[in-house]
């Protein structure tokens, strides 16, 4: 229970409020920005292949549509190169910078990637631990050791070095690691769908991961440079079923030491404390209970994933309802984010009156939702799952709410995440708090690819005033709250900015 209340504090001291934002520094201390990329000194390095072969993408949601590849190392490299490699570097002036196919907070790219490989000809004649570095794309191997891990299957570890967010964005950070860590992990699922492989979020103790990985050894990081164990996935070319699961973690930590991504650290003595709060038991979530179409013919996967961005600006156009409905049906790709629904705030649509909406994602929901909020709301059925709460002009209100950036009004539209929250709580403890972001980002990773592939942009939304969203909706108490907002349409490019290739 103090766990809970610990979460709950947190949750709600670092709300942005009108009055104030959650605490930070209020700039950028451009001398102690963190080094994006970890590295291990001393370990093995291993090149990955670079492979421009991925199928269609509608394929990827066709289950059973490719054939598995088989488990080697072309393959493991195209699960990382199409999944946390770099999608392009971007230069203005003297400066440059790398994206990643994984969508960031600030692109600041907190997540970290491990690897539990069965023996692997071109890896190791043992079961491997291994951390990918994206800047190379390289695996740097930190040990071997036997283990039963099966020969078709793969563990992929994600993790937080929480400093590089909180360099930025202080208090709040934790939200935006978690957020990411659900963009990182939906990323990586999508890649292994390329090579017909299943995945899917695995049971497993966070805190003896963390130790088991050395990730708490304070003598492999710089102070405050440590990381966080988040989730962890296993992907297999097999049918993965419903048989309890072990993770194989090595004998003993390993011992290389990492880089220092920071000369010097400012101290947020609250990140620590929610960090502790939410680790334990990650939690097996209910599937959602409503069913996709499959998306038509498209391009090829691996162009879709490398032209995936973030939209600084948007230029007001409209979309069709068809598109906005294949986004919305998008987000069901992923069964286990059956907690998360979406308030809409619908600009331009062709078809559908400019209004308040809600799309219910999981139908047992709707009569709860509609119980919480505003009892004057309509909740005219649109189908599948999309009820109109109130007709009329929302952008300013949109833009109000997400902090009055200018991109959440001149999307088409823009929308908030509602989640269960206070009875995930207490179904799951602290650790479902941590679980609710990692399904928010889980569904914004997918929403930027699909709309990515109708030649559309996105952006996800960390800044909102969330109890301005929670009045707007007359939510009395934290039965729902909104933990991540975003926004559709068409991007204005800047035209300043050079585009290089990744590798």
């Amino acid at each position: 229970m103090e766990n809970i209340t610990t979460a709950l504090t947190y949750h709600d001291r670092t709300k942005h409020r009108l009055q104030r934002y959650a605490a930070s520094l209020g700039y950028m201390d451009w001398d102690t920005q963190p080094d994006p990329f970890r590295t291990y000194e001393g370990s093995k390095k291993i090149a990955l292949a670079h492979t421009n072969l991925t199928p269609p993408y509608h394929l990827l949601f066709d289950q059973g549509a490719l054939p598995a590849a088989p488990l080697c190392l072309e393959s493991v490299s195209q699960l990382l190169r199409y999944s946390l490699g770099l999608a392009a570097w971007k230069s203005v002036g003297d400066s440059s910078w790398a994206l990643r196919c994984n969508a960031s907070s600030g692109n600041l790219q907190p997540s970290e990637c491990y690897l539990l490989l069965p023996p692997i000809g071109g890896i190791s004649t043992q079961t491997s631990l291994c951390h990918y570095a994206p800047k190379e794309h390289a695996l740097e191997v930190l040990c071997e050791y036997d283990s039963p891990l099966p020969n078709t299957q793969i563990v992929l570890l994600l993790s937080s070095v929480l400093w590089r967010e909180a360099w930025k964005y202080g208090e709040r950070s934790w939200r935006y690691c978690q957020l990411d860590a659900g963009h990182a992990a939906a990323a990586v699922r999508i890649s292994a769908a390329t090579l017909g492989w299943e995945s899917c979020l695995v049971r497993f103790d966070t805190g003896s991961a963390a130790v088991a990985l050395g990730l708490n050894d304070p003598s492999r990081f710089a102070p405050m440079e440590n990381e966080s164990v988040d989730l962890a996935l296993l992907i297999s070319p097999e049918p993965i079923g419903d048989a309890p699961f072990h993770l194989p973690f090595p004998p003993s930590p390993p011992s290389y030491p990492a880089n220092i991504l920071s000369p010097s650290h400012h101290e947020w003595p609250i990140l620590p404390i929610i960090d502790e709060a939410t680790q334990g038991m990650y939690p097996q979530t209910a599937p959602l209970s409503l069913s996709r179409t499959l998306p038509d013919p498209s391009k090829s996967a691996g162009e879709i994933i490398l032209k995936r961005r973030s939209a600084q600006m948007m230029d007001g156009s409209g979309i069709s309802e068809m598109h906005f409905r294949r986004i919305l049906d998008a987000s069901l790709f992923l069964p286990e984010t059956a907690d998360v629904h979406f308030i809409l705030f619908v600009h331009r649509v062709e078809g559908l009156k400019k209004g308040l909406y809600c799309y219910v994602r999981a139908t047992e929901e709707l009569e709860n939702i509609r119980t919480a909020t505003d009892p004057d709301f309509l909740w005219k059925d649109f189908g599948k799952g999309l009820y109109l709460l109130k007709e009329g002009e929302y952008q300013g209100a949109a833009q109000k709410v997400s902090c009055n950036q200018e991109i959440a009004r001149e999307g088409a539209f823009s929308f908030g995440m509602l989640c269960r929250f206070a009875s995930v709580l207490e179904e799951r403890g602290a650790i479902g708090y941590k679980n609710l972001y990692h399904q928010c980002g889980m569904v914004g990773q997918l929403l930027y690819l699909e709309a990515t592939s109708l030649g559309l942009s996105a952006t996800g939304i960390g800044c909102f005033l969330d109890d301005e969203v929670h009045t707007l909706l007359g939510l009395k108490n934290q039965y729902y709250q909104s933990l991540y907002h975003f926004t559709v349409g068409r991007a204005i490019v800047d035209t300043r900015l050079t585009t290089l290739p990744p590798y």
